[in-house]
């Protein structure tokens, strides 16, 4: 797999910026970004059965069961699927489990390199418990940068609130899980060479220049 499509998994603490620099990487190398949380909340949205199962473990700040997540990600790589040539991925894999079932997936084309993107847990904590998301378009703002009118967003006029898995409980609870149950990930990928260790604090274009430096350097 060439650098102009690669496979991609990018790891980091929740906050840490994945869900914007998976977004901006795929549009970058002009593959598929997939982050198992949207894809959760936009079925619990529309009411399905498999998708308010999975917003039920989300909003008590629980991990959705590896059964759950990986049925989907495979029925994504399918030939013909949405993921069925390069990808970056975000939220996904998040237990050793699920790492080993990410390789039996695409064991015939494997991942090219997992970046990890380290933000403090400190600085993680408060984009969390301030974020807040327009239930409309779902533009996110923070407690220190507000819609200019009353939780309004100035994008749409949705109502700005806080979501359910964003409470200061339900961030502790899943910073906790990310200690106990992705950071072995972290060890997997190390020892298989694939893992690359990426400075997540600071502007956002400042992060992504390094992210794609790391990739230019790695995949070439």
């Amino acid at each position: 797999m060439g650098s102009s499509d690669p496979r991609l998994v990018l790891l980091g603490r929740q906050g840490a910026g994945k869900g914007t620099q998976s977004t901006r990487l795929a549009e970058h190398y002009g593959v598929m970004h997939v982050s198992t949380g949207d894809m959760f909340r936009t079925q619990a949205a529309q009411g399905t059965a498999f998708g308010l199962e999975a917003k039920r473990y989300m909003d008590a700040g629980e991990l959705v069961p590896d059964e759950i997540v990986v049925g989907v990600i495979e029925e994504s790589m399918v030939p013909g699927g949405p993921l069925g040539g390069g990808f970056v991925l975000d939220g996904f894999p998040r237990t050793l489990h699920q790492a080993r079932e990410l390789d039996r997936v695409i064991s015939g084309d494997p991942l090219d390199l997992v970046i990890d993107l380290d933000v403090p847990r400190e600085i993680v904590f408060d984009r969390i418990a301030g974020r807040r998301v327009c239930e409309s378009c779902q533009r996110v703002y923070h407690v220190n940068l507000p819609p200019e009118k009353d939780w309004t967003c100035d994008t749409c006029g949705g109502d700005v609130r806080q979501r359910d898995d964003d409470t200061e409980e339900a961030v502790e609870r899943r910073l906790e899980l990310y200690e106990r149950e992705t950071v072995p990930i972290v060890q997997y990928y190390r020892a298989l060479g694939l893992l690359i260790l990426v400075d997540g604090v600071g502007e956002g274009d400042e992060v992504f220049e390094r992210l794609v430096k790391v990739c230019v350097e790695q995949l070439s």
